[in-house]
């Protein structure tokens, strides 16, 4: 069977929990900075922050009241900081998007400790078009690494595409040490509170 190919025998796509806490890393390898890292969800609401004031990167990311939140206060090269808001996006619509994984298979996280893995890999393509000789863009592609025994269980994330505009090559990795199905907390940052210019 081809790797992403759907099959009965192929575990459930990756989910996205309402309620969840975790911390591990963000990676941005290019740059060589890594970042201590949070993310952590409430009643379908959710929020990852990476860095903080005295890092080199700083940002936050919310699915909050049915709406996509962006706010980078820090990023090398960086000097503007404005909250970037997409309407219309919810913790069901992330996860619709994820019931279109592709499996690539079962793997060993090695690290300490070793973590056994499903591995997905979920893109969105522009324009959508059906199979032949067609111009694409990939905008967004991701690897997402979920615990082989619960898919809402989320270890690792290679995000690569348009989301991830600052950075040079375009990708980042987010590293779990924890993932607890507890309910976290979720703020939006006042920042993005004031309405939209």
């Amino acid at each position: 069977m081809v790797a992403g190919e759907k099959s009965p025998s192929n575990p459930p796509p990756p989910r996205l929990p309402r309620d969840f806490r975790g911390k591990g890393k963000w990676v941005v390898r290019d740059l060589g900075i890594t970042v201590p890292f949070r993310w952590e969800g409430r009643g379908g609401e959710s929020q990852m922050t990476a860095g903080g004031p005295e890092y080199p990167i700083w940002f936050t990311n919310l699915i909050y009241h049915g709406t996509l939140y962006t706010l980078t206060y820090k990023w090398p090269g960086l000097n503007e900081h404005p909250c970037s808001r997409i309407p219309g996006f919810s913790l069901e619509d992330l996860n619709r998007g994820l019931e279109g994984s592709r499996f690539v298979g079962r793997e060993t996280l090695r690290r300490s400790p070793e973590r056994r893995v499903n591995h997905w890999r979920v893109g969105v393509v522009f324009p959508q078009l059906p199979p032949g000789n067609y111009p694409r863009l990939p905008l967004a592609l991701g690897d997402i690494y979920v615990d082989e025994a619960d898919r809402g269980t989320f270890w690792q994330v290679l995000q690569f595409g348009v989301q991830n505009l600052y950075d040079p090559e375009l990708d980042e990795w987010l590293v779990m040490d924890t993932f607890e199905h507890r309910p976290g907390t979720v703020t939006l940052p006042r920042e993005c509170r004031s309405p939209v210019r």
